[in-house]
């Protein structure tokens, strides 16, 4: 392994991997490492703003598995901000951003997420640079290697039975 800017050693990753939302609730999720985007990005839906002892939150619901609108896990979590994020498509969106724990490769990660429709994209979610860089290194020729969950676990997360 060779050493990224900070002291935290830097471990290989693949273009996709198996990740987990601990504070969230979600997980295992198949994501898509970006090293294109900024920010990372969740597939979020039925966004609901709401006040919780005078700070704005979000309440929405998250499908971990693609193509497949079963098991929404519901999440609520203070808001970040709202930012202007522009998709690879070109287009503008204002979306909600929020912090929060990333599993990944063994380690554990604090990163902004920005929320989002990713209903039409391939993956659930996307990590961008500003996770990558707390210590990862995309080897964009392999995939998984911080291993793959039980095969039940892939199955319905291609939309089949277990």
């Amino acid at each position: 392994m060779t050493e990224s800017h900070s002291s935290t050693p830097t471990v290989i990753a693949g273009w996709r991997e198996w990740v987990r939302l601990p504070a969230m609730g979600v997980g295992p999720v198949k994501a898509k490492l970006d090293t294109g985007a900024r920010t990372s990005s969740l597939h979020a839906f039925e966004l609901e703003e709401f006040e919780c002892d005078g700070a704005e939150w979000v309440r929405f619901s998250v499908h971990p598995w693609q193509r497949s609108d079963e098991d929404a896990v519901l999440v609520e979590c203070p808001v970040l901000d709202r930012r202007m994020v522009r998709s690879s498509t070109g287009h503008e969106q204002e979306r909600y951003a929020v912090t929060t724990e990333i599993e990944i490769l063994g380690r554990t990660i604090t990163t902004e997420l920005t929320l989002s429709r990713r209903d039409e994209m391939g993956f659930r979610m996307l990590i961008g640079r500003q996770a990558l860089e707390q210590g990862f290194l995309v080897d964009s020729s392999r995939s998984y290697l911080g291993g793959r969950p039980s095969r039940r676990t892939r199955r319905l997360n291609r939309g089949r039975e277990a």
